[in-house]
């Protein structure tokens, strides 16, 4: 249940983080006239702030039983690794051949850390 939790917590992490980029997207500038209602109003904004405290339910659930040393690498990577391939497949930007290597890599680490923990 506690990798359930962690999964359930990256993937509400990665969504926020990519919800943020699209309201960010829509919203311009900071120099924007009203930019505060803007961003009040603004329905993917609102979605990644609520997405981001539902992350952090599911991430306290998951360090509760996890090893900090475990849940917090595979958090991180893991959430890289879904934002950077929805960014590639759905915002359409680019990667270079080294970035997909350290993707890799960090599949590989993800591996790596949680290994024992799996078993």
């Amino acid at each position: 249940m506690a990798y359930l939790f962690l999964v359930l917590a990256l993937t509400l992490n990665a969504a926020a983080n990519i919800l943020l980029k699209i309201g960010a997207t829509r919203l311009g500038g900071l120099e924007e006239p009203h930019l505060l209602a803007r961003l009040v109003s603004d329905y993917y904004l609102f979605a990644g702030l609520l997405l981001f405290a539902l992350n952090v339910m599911f991430y306290f659930a998951a360090l509760t039983r996890l090893n900090l040393s475990v849940a917090y690498p595979i958090m991180v990577a893991g959430g890289i690794v879904i934002v950077v391939s929805v960014s590639v497949f759905a915002l359409r930007e680019a990667v270079t051949p080294l970035q997909i290597v350290g993707l890799a890599l960090l599949i590989l680490g993800i591996a790596f850390v949680g290994h024992r923990s799996f078993a």
